[in-house]
């Protein structure tokens, strides 16, 4: 975050970073595991980045579908609908000539049955919160504010597979089952402590707390305009990777070069200790490491041969003298341009990334090495009378 927009407050959100990674972590059998989908991003305009606000559940950026509808249900049943709930009515285009009123009334009184019964399935089952990717017409409104049932519409398909993964519940397409008739099964219900509808900054939002299955947290950002509030989007996604990597991985190294300098010092010491053509191998792959802290160096606009020199030199001492053991946590200080503790100073990174990023960058250099063959297409000479040129200069073609 300390590149982005969001590097003004970054203690601020750093805070609320780690402590939605922290109430999103699983413990498993294989360790700890942080769902970040978990978290759900919101994005608010107006006001600065401090009204940026952290919400303990998932949070939807809709609103009931009536005002009549209850805003709090405790011991939340939901129903994760993605499809609309309307009227029902004559598919491809049929349409019907009655000349008997009485008979026009009573397809119109069946059409309303339909969708009664619709709705009683579903309140049936024991819902009290239905989810609808779709919309709601007011004929089935009345239906829901009878049973005292809450009723979103316009969730979005995405919200809609994570509440169900995180409530326990199943995304139902259609009533259909198996039999071809309509029915829907308690079985497929979500379930939460608590389903409210709270106003949070300007605008009222639909909060899920406590879901059954697994935890959730919210961030809504806030910000002057479009730019602001989706860089910080972006500042805060990378942020939570980073966060999750450290969670998992449980370690942590220093940055700003540390880590390539050491490896470069024990690598060298290593290949002097052998007596074959791999000393020369180990001795480049030594060397390549230090081209993460020249670049970072250039980068800064700092002189990049006089820093990485002094930077060797430390790790060189930390690995030979015992008394300088602790030199190994040096790194570089690319703002004021020197050698310091980064352990100290907090410049830290999660040990799983940088172990990735040396053995893919190591596959990569091998899968090179290993073609020796090279495939070349020969430009077709300007007097060959076969050439495609030639043969239309010529008529042929």
């Amino acid at each position: 975050m300390s590149s982005k927009l969001v590097s003004v407050d970054s203690d601020f959100f750093a805070e609320m970073i780690v402590d939605a990674a922290n109430a999103v972590k699983r413990t498993t059998p294989k360790g700890d595991k942080v769902a970040i989908k978990s978290i759900n991003v919101l994005r608010s305009h107006g006001g600065n980045m401090k009204e940026t606000i952290s919400v303990n559940g998932y949070a939807l950026n809709c609103t009931v579908a009536s005002e009549a509808m209850p805003k709090k249900i405790v011991g939340a049943k939901i129903a994760l609908l993605d499809f609309s709930i309307m009227k029902a009515k004559m598919h491809l285009g049929v349409q019907i000539v009655v000349d008997d009123p009485e008979k026009l009334e009573k397809i119109r009184d069946k059409e309303a049955d339909i969708t009664k019964e619709r709705i009683k399935k579903i309140i049936a089952s024991g819902a009290n919160v239905i989810l609808l990717s779709g919309g709601v017409d007011d004929l089935c409104l009345k239906y829901f504010i009878e049973a005292g049932a809450m009723a979103v519409r316009r969730v979005k398909k995405v919200d809609l597979k994570r509440i169900g993964r995180a409530t326990g519940g199943t995304v139902s397409l259609s009533l259909a089952n198996m039999e071809g008739e309509e029915s829907y099964d308690a079985s497929l219900l979500g379930y939460a402590d608590e389903v409210a509808q709270e106003r949070i900054c300007d605008d009222e939002l639909i909060l899920i707390k406590g879901p059954k299955s697994k935890a959730a947290a919210s961030i809504i950002l806030r910000g002057a305009n479009d730019f602001m509030v989706e860089e910080m989007d972006r500042s805060i996604h990378d942020a939570l990777c980073v966060v999750k990597r450290v969670i998992e991985s449980k370690a942590i190294v220093p940055g700003g070069g540390c880590v390539e300098a050491a490896l470069s010092i024990y690598l060298e010491n290593f290949a002097t200790s052998l007596a074959s053509r791999e000393q020369l191998a180990i001795a480049e792959f030594a060397n390549s490491l230090l081209v993460i802290p020249k670049t970072l160096t250039v980068n800064a606009a700092k002189d990049s041969a006089d820093l990485v020199a002094k930077l060797r030199a430390y790790h060189n001492a930390s690995q030979v003298q015992a008394d300088k053991a602790n030199l190994k946590w040096y790194g570089l200080d690319l703002i004021n341009g020197n050698i310091r503790d980064n352990k100290k100073a907090g410049v830290l990174e999660p040990t799983m990334s940088k172990v990735k990023c040396l053995k893919f960058a190591t596959e990569a250099a091998i899968t090179i090495l290993r073609i020796d063959d090279m495939v070349t297409i020969e430009q077709e000479k300007k007097d060959d009378p076969n050439s495609y040129q030639n043969a239309r200069a010529a008529g042929r073609l």
